[in-house]
């Protein structure tokens, strides 16, 4: 009998024991009972809050499963879970918690970023029990409207060998502190949470993975089809930012680092011709576009390799980024670039960078298929056209001319002078519609004469000529029609009338020349014989065609000399 009093109680009771009657011995054996009753029922609980937390795929369901378990486990009042941030810091970046009614989470106002006792568990991540939590030295206090805690249990909530937080918990019901079992109990119900949160994390990886191939898929369609009607970079970037929960996203285009202009933004209402003038040659979409590899930075406003717009009227400051190149088969279409706002730092964190790089290269063949598509119809389109123009000159005018000629020479043997002069007036009939024909089979070799850059040069020219007394030169070169993009079209315009009539008002020439070639890029030369340009000339006039040129990525070169003329160069990448 001693052996086994020995056993359950230890020595130290042993002799009081002894001492004891028949009635104190049965309490002591139902006191010990009725101990070991609750400590399987507490082991019974923590196994159904295992399994019950592991049976939740939501990480923001298993955290809360947690902290509610963990309060019914060793009789707390309050239960928290601090989930600790990914950066540098390691505070508290989520706190979830149980206990409290939300009349008091109000009043208590913003909740533990991590300093003072929970700082001390995080930089030091293993259990603490406390009896008064006051007492302990880096006890910070409580703010006001805070409920009164004592007691305290803290432990780390691992994921393999790294840790994800801490689970906190206050305020022991009924008399005495917390436990050595209930500190057992809480380590192992934190193994267990940090295997389910583990798996949440997985189920949301698998989720934000899903999301990516279907927006992959989604905006493959839309830009295959014809009908669709919407931008292609701005349905790139306006689908990257939902997937991403990115605050904003924005799309750079062009072939190599010293082209790069700004395309199209989501997210924030911006003035885009101003992003548009900025210089990109030493950004960090110019360095993605060298190095054709990711590029991702914790904070933007901190990185010395970052362009900074926030200058620009709606343009907000940013934290961390993420940019990916658009890779196509022939070469590289630009650039996707994803920002969040600072506070936004975790959904920075949840996104792997090799999913918006597959989506980006995967929007980059879709747009060049598309484009390619478009290209295959429009030629289609001339290719019918041309047939329709050849049968024209060839079957209709050649029949309608020896009409005429037939007519014109029967009208010299007919007698009758009205005869004469309706016949007459037949073979000149003729001869307009002949003309009209012609204008007609000139007009096929176009979409029309909105989308015929070709036709409105020449039109600019012939308008010109004029002017000066003499026809300006003009020549193309490449494919201009097909090659000119619509976006650029109304600079160029815009910049050969500008350089047209400074050439017919300024200096004095006797000769101009005009060539536009498409082909790498758009160029557009004006060259005169003229006075040249004064030394001392205000760039009123050439400073705009100089901003039209950088709008597009381009530039603008001058040569000018005295009695010399000069030259202008207009060039914007393709």
């Amino acid at each position: 009998m001693d052996e086994k009093l020995e056993e359950y109680g230890g020595s130290a009771r042993v002799p009081a024991l002894r001492e004891a009657d028949f009635d104190t011995l049965l309490r002591e054996v139902l006191n010990r009972i009725h101990s070991a009753i609750d400590e399987q029922e507490r082991l019974r609980l923590l196994l159904d809050a295992v399994v019950t937390m592991a049976a939740d795929l939501s990480l923001d369901g298993v955290l809360a499963r947690i902290v509610t378990v963990a309060s019914s486990l060793v009789d707390a009042q309050y239960a928290a879970l601090g989930v600790l941030d990914v950066g540098h810091d390691r505070r508290l970046r989520t706190f979830v918690h149980h206990g409290m009614t939300p009349v008091q989470v109000s009043e208590i106002g913003d909740l533990p970023t991590g300093h003072g006792l929970l700082g001390l568990l995080i930089d030091d991540p293993r259990p603490i029990r406390l009896h008064e939590i006051a007492a302990h030295p880096a006890s910070y206090g409580f703010p006001a409207n805070h409920p009164p805690m004592n007691s305290f249990l803290g432990v780390p909530v691992r994921i393999r060998d790294r840790v994800f937080g801490n689970l906190y918990l206050t305020e022991k019901r009924g008399p005495g502190d917390f436990t050595t079992e209930d500190e057992s109990i809480v380590v192992a119900l934190a193994a267990a949470a940090g295997v389910a949160i583990e798996n949440a994390r997985l189920y949301e990886e698998a989720e934000r993975r899903q999301l990516w191939l279907s927006a992959t898929a989604e905006i493959t369609s839309l830009i295959n089809d014809p009908v669709a009607g919407s931008d292609a970079l701005q349905t790139v970037a306006d689908r990257a930012r939902e997937v991403a929960r990115a605050d904003v996203t924005w799309v750079v285009a062009g072939a190599d680092a010293e082209s790069l202009v700004f395309r199209v933004v989501s997210g924030v209402d911006t003035d885009i011709d101003a992003m548009r003038a900025l210089p990109l040659d030493r950004s960090l979409a110019s360095t993605v576009v060298r190095t054709r590899e990711p590029v991702s930075v914790p904070d933007l406003g901190q990185d010395p390799g970052a362009l900074n717009p926030a200058p620009i009227l709606g343009w907000p400051q940013l934290g961390p980024a993420i940019f990916v190149p658009m890779s196509s088969g022939s070469g590289i279409e630009g650039v996707l670039a994803l920002a969040w706002f600072p506070e936004h730092a975790s959904r920075f964190a949840a996104v792997d960078p090799a999913m918006p790089a597959s989506f980006a290269e995967q929007a980059a063949l879709s747009i060049q298929v598309a484009t390619a598509r478009g290209d295959q119809q429009r030629l289609a389109v001339f290719e019918d056209r041309e047939r329709i123009g050849r049968d024209l000159h060839d079957l209709v005018i050649q029949r309608l001319f020896a009409v005429g000629l037939s007519l014109q020479g029967a009208g010299r043997r007919i007698a009758d002078p009205d005869v004469g002069a309706r016949l007459s007036q037949a073979v000149d009939d003729l001869d307009d519609t002949i003309k009209d024909i012609r204008r007609t089979i000139f007009a096929l070799g176009s979409l029309g004469d909105s989308e015929d850059i070709q036709a409105e040069v020449t039109r600019l020219v012939d308008r010109a000529a004029a002017t000066m007394k003499f026809r300006p030169v003009l020549r193309f070169e490449g494919p201009v029609r097909s090659l000119v993009p619509a976006e650029v079209a109304p600079d160029l315009l815009a910049v050969l009338g500008e350089a047209l009539s400074n050439a017919s008002r300024h200096a004095e020439a006797t000769s101009v020349e005009v060539l536009l070639s498409a082909g790498d890029a758009v160029s557009l030369t004006i060259s005169d014989n003229g006075s040249g340009i004064p030394g001392r000339v205000v760039e009123s006039g050439l400073g705009n065609m100089r901003e039209r040129a950088h709008k597009h990525g381009g530039r603008l070169d001058v040569t000018s000399a005295a009695d010399e003329g000069t030259t202008l160069s207009w060039v914007v990448p393709l």
